[in-house]
């Protein structure tokens, strides 16, 4: 799967499952499932050839699984269509609230437009629409050249430097 990562675009062997077959095993490798299937699958995920990484969707509880995070070195975030922003909320809380450090995954819906708002709340890889140029993509990450308001990726607002260059 092409992901864009590190203000690249890379191919990446995580593989997302988004809705695990009962019934089937699972295949090999580096597997991101929803988070219900984690909670209701440990013993047999713990066993899996491979890593495990879990997608959230915006009706998941992260207080719930804030106690696992030090698990997964990925968490997948589900943005289902373009006007569902709880996905940004839950990356700015596992970054802020929750400490969590490891990679946060846009999964879903993730058009250029977004891109550059996803990095300020924490997201730090995407992957893009099918049918979207990942190319292309890449390019919102930096459409915006200031930024206006605190946020999580740390980058001083306008203001701060405006009082920098006075000083």
């Amino acid at each position: 799967m092409r992901v864009i990562k590190n203000g690249r675009i890379l191919e990446d062997g995580w593989q997302r499952i988004a809705e695990p077959d009962p019934g089937q095993p699972l295949p090999e490798g580096d597997l991101i499932v929803p988070l219900d299937y984690w909670r209701n699958n440990r013993e047999p995920l713990a066993r899996h050839n491979g890593r495990i990484a879990v997608c959230l969707n915006g009706d998941d509880s992260l207080d719930d699984f804030s106690d696992s995070l030090e698990q997964f070195e990925l968490v997948a975030l589900e943005f289902p269509k373009f006007t569902d922003g709880r996905s940004y909320s839950h990356a700015r809380l596992l970054r802020d609230r929750f400490g969590y450090r490891g990679e946060i995954r846009a999964v879903g819906e993730v058009l250029r437009d977004q891109l550059f708002f996803m990095q300020r709340c924490g997201l730090d890889s995407y992957q893009v629409r099918e049918d979207k140029d990942a190319e292309d993509a890449l390019k919102g990450l930096s459409d915006f050249s200031v930024k206006y308001q605190t946020a999580a990726d740390g980058a001083p607002p306008v203001y701060k430097l405006r009082q920098k260059q006075r000083n």
